[in-house]
C-alpha cells in the first residue's frame, strides 16, 4: 500500500511541478444585463434624486401636454394644427425610426416652438432584460436622428410604457437626457381608444397646475385624442390654464407648490 501511495506522490510532482495546484475550470463569462424591471426603488426613491419627473407640482396654472410615438403622418399634423389654433406647445416624444421616415415632421415641430424628446428608436419596452449596449443604442440612435431631422439634440427621454429602473435612468443620462414619465392622474390611454369623452372627462377633472398630460400622436385604429384635444384646449384655456413644454415646466420648478 505505501508502494502505491509513493508512485501516485512522484506522479502528481511529473504533473505539477513547483507546488503548482491542478488547475479549476472558471465559468464562463455571462454577458452584463441592464432591466427595468423589477426595480429597486419606486418613484418616491427617484423623484427625491431628481433623476425621473413624473409630474411639476406648482401654483402657477401651467400644464405640459405630452405626445408619444409620432411623428405620425396623419395625426401629427392635425395635432400640430390644433396646438397652433391655441397658441400651445407642447413635447413630442417620439420615435427615432419614425422620425427617419418623417424628418419633415419632427422639422416642423420645432419649427412650431414644440420640444422634440426622445423615446427609443424601436418602442422597446425595458420590462426585460437588455444589454447595456442595446439601451445605449436605442437612445442613442433616436438622438441622432431627431439633431438630423431638426438639428437639436434632444435633452429628455421616456422609456416606453413608462418601464424604468436605475440601469435605463443611467443610460438616458449618459445620452445627455433626464427620463421624464406623466402624472398617474393624467394617463389617459388615449392609445387604447376609450372613448373621446372618457378621454375629457381625465383631463379636466384632474387638471393642476405643474400636471404632464400623457396623449399618443400615433394610435392602431381611429384616433380619438384629436376630438378630445378639440374640447380639451379652450376649456382649460377658460380656465386660465397655459400649455408649455416639458422644459420649460422643470424651469418654474422652483415656483410656490399647490396645496395638494
Amino acid at each position: 500500500m505505501r508502494s502505491v501511495l509513493v508512485l501516485i506522490g512522484l506522479l502528481a510532482m511529473q504533473l505539477f511541478p513547483s507546488g503548482e495546484k491542478a488547475p479549476v475550470a472558471e465559468p464562463a463569462a455571462t454577458p452584463s444585463f441592464a432591466s427595468a424591471a423589477p426595480t429597486a426603488h419606486g418613484r418616491e426613491y427617484y423623484e427625491a434624486r431628481g433623476e425621473i419627473i413624473w409630474e411639476v407640482p406648482m401654483a402657477e396654472k401651467l400644464i405640459a401636454l405630452t405626445f408619444d410615438d409620432g411623428p405620425d403622418p396623419e395625426e401629427t399634423p392635425l395635432i400640430l394644427d390644433l396646438l397652433g389654433r391655441y397658441q400651445a406647445k407642447a413635447t413630442f416624444f417620439a420615435l427615432g425610426r419614425k422620425v427617419d421616415q418623417y424628418p419633415e415632421l419632427a422639422a416642423r415641430e420645432v419649427l412650431e416652438g414644440h420640444e422634440i424628446a426622445n423615446h427609443t428608436f424601436t418602442h422597446r419596452y425595458f420590462n426585460r432584460p437588455i444589454t447595456p449596449q442595446l439601451l445605449s443604442s436605442e437612445i442613442n440612435r433616436t438622438n441622432e436622428a431627431i439633431l438630423r431631422a431638426t438639428g437639436r439634440r434632444p435633452v429628455l427621454f421616456r422609456p416606453p410604457g413608462g418601464y424604468y429602473g436605475q440601469a435605463v435612468v443611467d443610460g438616458a443620462k449618459l445620452a445627455g437626457c433626464k427620463t421624464v414619465l406623466w402624472s398617474w392622474h393624467q394617463d389617459t390611454e388615449d392609445w387604447s381608444r376609450p372613448g373621446t369623452e372618457k378621454i375629457i372627462r381625465k383631463v379636466l377633472t384632474n387638471a393642476r397646475g405643474g400636471d404632464i398630460i400623457l396623449f399618443h400622436d400615433h394610435v392602431e385604429g381611429k384616433s380619438q385624442t384629436i376630438a378630445a384635444l378639440q374640447r380639451i384646449l379652450p376649456e382649460l384655456s377658460k380656465r386660465g390654464y397655459r400649455f408649455v413644454s416639458v422644459s420649460e415646466l422643470l424651469r418654474h420648478k422652483e415656483s410656490t407648490p399647490a396645496g395638494r
